[in-house]
């Protein structure tokens, strides 16, 4: 995306999509189907033990007495996190609900925190205002990565720092599924061909789909080569791949019974510390200004 038009365009359909929170299906598929204190405290917990590392990365006690601007707030789980450990919490994003969700999660828990609607394409901090910035899974949605990691660096301080997640573009599920499409974004990475293919419908439901099967409206996909010359501007980039399936069979398709006897069907504890973090479906960047 290159206009203000363009932009503008992708975050009124983003407002609307992500309306619904991310992670309603993972609440679905727990039995949640209300925002009590009981039943948060439930969807965290299994949202935490599905994404064991997350925490890590994140980092909430480091951040206490500092001001952090999460961007991309989903069902909430990380920004209550954040101010519960004593980070001066400003939340941002461009759907109702998400703000929503997160300023219940603030009240009910008795947190101070500021969670407003906005774009982190034209972010309304100002600049060198935060400590650090923190972004699981959104930026990849916005329609300008490039734009999010440049208001990023405007908005912390000397030193502050960003914490990042966004797809994978060499993951495993996408040579599995989209090799071609995969090989050609390899190869623009390289300079051999001048445009990557675009991700077609299928391939951003395989990611994030609503509750009426709908793909999200942007999914972008980043190689480390690629997202290292976008961070350029940041003294120091360290970038760790993580996460994969319930089973590295999910994404070959075989009988059961072949892949139990070829000893496809592996815990998915030990995939995420061999698989994801070899080939992944996420990277997570941390990066200082």
């Amino acid at each position: 995306m290159s206009t203000t038009t363009d932009t503008r365009a992708v975050d009124k359909a983003n407002a609307e999509f992500w309306n619904e929170l991310c992670g309603t299906t993972m609440a679905r598929s727990l039995g949640i189907t209300d925002h009590s204190l009981e039943s948060l405290k439930r969807f965290d917990e299994a949202y935490l033990a599905f994404y064991p590392y997350l925490l890590r990365y994140v980092d909430p006690s480091a951040w206490a007495g500092r001001r952090v601007l999460e961007v991309g707030l989903g069902y909430g789980t990380v920004g209550q996190q954040l101010a519960a450990a004593g980070a001066r919490y400003t939340g941002l994003d461009i759907a109702r609900g998400p703000v929503a969700m997160m300023q219940h999660r603030l009240t009910l828990q008795g947190l101070a925190g500021a969670p407003v609607r906005g774009s982190m394409l034209e972010c309304p901090l100002r600049s060198e205002s935060v400590d650090a910035v923190i972004s699981i899974g959104c930026f990849h949605h916005t329609g300008d990565v490039q734009r999010c990691l440049d208001e990023t660096w405007r908005v912390l301080r000397p030193g502050g720092t960003a914490v990042l997640m966004v797809y994978n573009q060499l993951s495993y599920r996408n040579w599995g599924k989209w090799p071609i499409t995969t090989f050609r974004a390899l190869l623009h990475d390289f300079g051999v061909v001048s445009a990557g293919a675009r991700v077609r419908e299928r391939h951003r439901v395989a990611y994030d789909a609503d509750s009426a099967g709908r793909g999200a409206v942007e999914t972008a996909f980043f190689s480390i080569r690629r997202l290292s010359r976008m961070l350029t501007r940041f003294s120091s980039v360290n970038v760790h791949k993580e996460n994969c399936g319930s089973a590295l069979g999910m994404s070959i398709p075989l009988p059961m019974n072949i892949k139990a006897y070829a000893g496809l069907d592996i815990p998915r504890e030990r995939l995420l510390a061999t698989l994801g973090r070899w080939i992944g479906l996420d990277i997570y960047v941390r990066a200082t200004k």
